[in-house]
């Protein structure tokens, strides 16, 4: 590295306090890259890119303030940090995550198992520089979620509507990262009425988080299969490449 490049700040979040002391060691190695803080909870990271001065956030779901937490800081940070770039460190079992992190602002996907840890520093280069990284064939499972696009539905296993349609819509609105202002502003509602009817979805559905409303819709819906129903790529600037090693670019 050129004595005029700087260093790649990142913050490293997971719950596990041996994962993070073992990343901790691992990134004093490689050229370019520093760790400036570890988090084990979504408050933590948002304090940490709050006060430091941070390029790259590896944030795992599964924090110590919940499974989904890491969902909750990447849709926070999106929010309030936009230019720190968060990359969401997945499980193999935890697939079904992938459409709803890209939904919350996640910059690329990564499975620290699969992939290893030479792959995740080239990962942290490329997401620095502006690419968005996940593999070709999520790619592919976001693209292709986007072409069937249509109005969805929230149905049990018999096919029933749970959902009336303003319901719907305020299911799709949370989906897309909308506040309780901006829903209401879209559907010309209140907020008291925007909030009723959150409340009214919770209780239908037996679920108490937005996150947990994105992971039931992705698992209830008639228009897509499991883990695409929030595909949320900008796919106007979205090119997908052919190959196998994941690097798309924005």
């Amino acid at each position: 590295m050129k004595s005029s490049q700087k260093r790649i700040s990142i913050v490293f979040a997971s719950g596990r306090t041996m994962v993070r002391e073992l990343y901790l060691k691992a990134f004093h190695r490689p050229v370019g890259i520093s760790v400036i803080g570890c988090a084990s909870s979504c408050d933590e990271i948002i304090r940490t890119v709050s006060t430091r001065s941070v390029d790259v956030a590896l944030i795992s779901a599964a924090l110590d303030d919940g499974p989904f937490a890491g969902i909750m800081a990447l849709e926070r940070i999106r929010a309030s940090y936009p230019n720190v770039k968060p990359v969401m460190l997945l499980q193999e079992s935890e697939i079904q995550l992938v459409t709803i992190a890209f939904r919350a602002g996640a910059k690329g996907i990564f499975f620290p198992e699969k992939e290893g840890f030479a792959m995740l520093c080239r990962c942290v280069r490329k997401v620095h520089d502006g690419q968005i990284w996940a593999s070709s064939a999520h790619l592919h499972e976001l693209l292709e979620a986007f072409a069937r696009q249509v109005p969805r539905r929230i149905v049990d296993f018999s096919g029933v509507r749970l959902l009336t349609k303003r319901e719907e819509d305020v299911v799709r609105l949370v989906e897309d990262g909308l506040t309780n202002r901006q829903i209401a502003h879209s559907l010309a509602l209140s907020e008291h009425t925007v909030r009723n009817n959150l409340f009214r979805i919770f209780d239908k559905l037996g679920v108490s988080t937005r996150v947990e409303l994105a992971l039931y819709s992705a698992n209830h819906t008639n228009s897509f299969p499991l883990g695409a129903a929030q595909a949320s790529i900008e796919t106007a600037v979205l090119t997908h490449s052919s190959s196998d090693e994941p690097r798309s670019h924005l």
